[in-house]
This record gives structure tokens, C-alpha cells and sequence, in this order.
């Protein structure tokens, strides 16, 4: 090795990425980039199918992670969501056009909507 070499080409590719990923604040891309490779060889995926996964993904986990600290930040004293109501306690109430609602696909179509109660 001379002296002029790049460290790049003594360290492992695997640790570059690693690095580099930490940089970019990727972490969902670090933990999710091999099994996603796997899945992609495995279905024969090209390369760009592949990075639109990692994109996908790691752009999931940021909104999850943003939805999370504002949660956090707004203090609420108990998180509520559709998930853990009790449907069974309003015997009236629509269950199916309650979570057709809650998918708010109503606001893409500009349709618009009146709750009473």
C-alpha cells in the first residue's frame, strides 16, 4: 500500500455504508438495506425497485417518528385511537363508516361531510 492511498479503499464496504448512512441520519435505510436487498435478489428486483423500498421505508418510519414527538409534545393524558375504542358501548354508531372515515379519503375526493352529535 502506498502512501498516497485512499483509507476508503482499506476500509470494508459494509462499515463505509454504515458511516455514511449515520451521516445522512438514514437509520431506517442501515437497519432495513439487507433484508431488503435479500427480498429484492430473491423476487428479481432491479436496483432502482430496491431503492424505492429503503426510500419507502425510511420515509414510513419518519412520519411514524414525527406523529410520535408531536403526540409526546402535545401531552395529551392518555392516547386514544381506533384501535382500543369500544365500539360495543354506542351500539348505534356505524363502525365501518367510522373507520371509512377515519382513512380520511373523503378530503382527496373534496367531498364533504356532517357529523352530528
Amino acid at each position: 500500500m502506498s502512501a498516497s492511498a485512499p483509507t476508503e479503499s482499506l476500509t470494508p464496504p459494509r462499515v463505509l455504508l454504515t458511516h455514511h448512512l449515520r451521516q445522512l441520519k438514514l437509520p431506517t435505510v442501515l437497519r432495513e438495506y439487507e433484508k431488503v436487498a435479500l427480498e429484492a435478489a430473491r423476487d428479481g428486483q432491479d436496483h432502482v425497485r430496491y431503492l424505492l423500498r429503503l426510500v419507502e421505508l425510511e420515509l414510513i418510519d419518519r412520519e411514524r417518528r414525527m406523529v410520535e414527538r408531536r403526540i409526546r409534545a402535545a401531552r395529551f393524558p392518555a392516547i386514544k385511537s381506533f384501535d382500543t375504542f369500544d365500539f360495543t358501548a354506542i351500539p348505534s354508531l356505524n363502525k365501518p363508516l367510522v373507520l371509512e372515515l377515519a382513512r380520511s379519503e373523503y378530503v382527496v375526493a373534496r367531498e364533504n361531510i356532517i357529523a352530528l352529535g
